[in-house]
């Protein structure tokens, strides 16, 4: 069976509690309960105390009331100070990372008064749909409605702009009668370094039909 990566069970709580009253190890009490050895650490860490004394009951009252417990409010809420700013900005034609880099020049130790880049993407992002949320995220460079994932996105590396296709090169270059007709080969060998012996050069000459040719000049 699989390891369960889900939050512990009152049913999972009390072995645990019997398995620590009998000495077993974190490993033993991961196998009986299909669980990851860490889990186990984590949980008797938080519930034990100063003793190693583990109690079922009050560990998942505790984990209760961590639930019910309200997240981080967001920093960046319509209607606020910090939010009217940055619509501003926005407005103004700025982008998120010039926002978020002025605010920081010009209040860089009051963390009320200054926010990530990061920060203004999900905030736009997380927005109802709205007229608001539609002319703020029409402000963006891009202005699309939802951020494209990195991983999605084109990989442009590697790549020469406005590159000349060898199917748009000129006949006469099939007739290799000019030196810059040639096509010259480097062979790479191991730790990227050149396999080619010093002052050795290898040239694919073409004159009717390929002929693959070594020129050896003095180093």
């Amino acid at each position: 069976m699989g390891t369960n990566h889900e939050h512990l069970s009152a049913e999972e709580r009390a072995p645990i509690m019997l398995m620590r009253g009998e000495g077993c190890s974190l490993r033993a009490m991961a196998r009986r309960l299909h669980r990851a050895p860490s889990t186990i650490s984590r949980e008797l860490a938080r519930n034990s105390g100063d003793t190693s004394a583990y109690d079922a009951r009050q560990a998942g009252a505790r984990a209760r009331a961590l639930r019910r417990k309200p997240r981080r409010a967001l920093k960046l809420v319509p209607h606020t100070v910090l939010f009217g700013v940055v619509e501003h900005y926005l407005r103004e034609g700025w982008s998120p990372e010039q926002i978020a880099g002025t605010l920081n020049r010009i209040c860089p130790h009051d963390r009320e008064r200054t926010v990530s880049h990061e920060t203004i993407y999900n905030a736009l992002y997380v927005m109802p749909r709205g007229e608001l949320r539609t002319e703020l995220i029409a402000c963006l460079r891009q202005g699309r409605g939802g951020r494209r994932p990195r991983a999605r996105s084109e990989d442009r590396r590697g790549r020469i702009p406005d590159m000349a296709r060898l199917q748009a090169r000129p006949s006469e270059v099939e007739d290799r009668l000019v030196p810059g007709h040639w096509e010259g080969d480097l062979i790479k060998g191991a730790a990227n370094r050149s396999a080619n012996r010093p002052g050795q050069v290898a040239i694919n000459l073409y004159i009717h039909k390929p002929l693959n040719l070594w020129f050896f000049v003095n180093a």
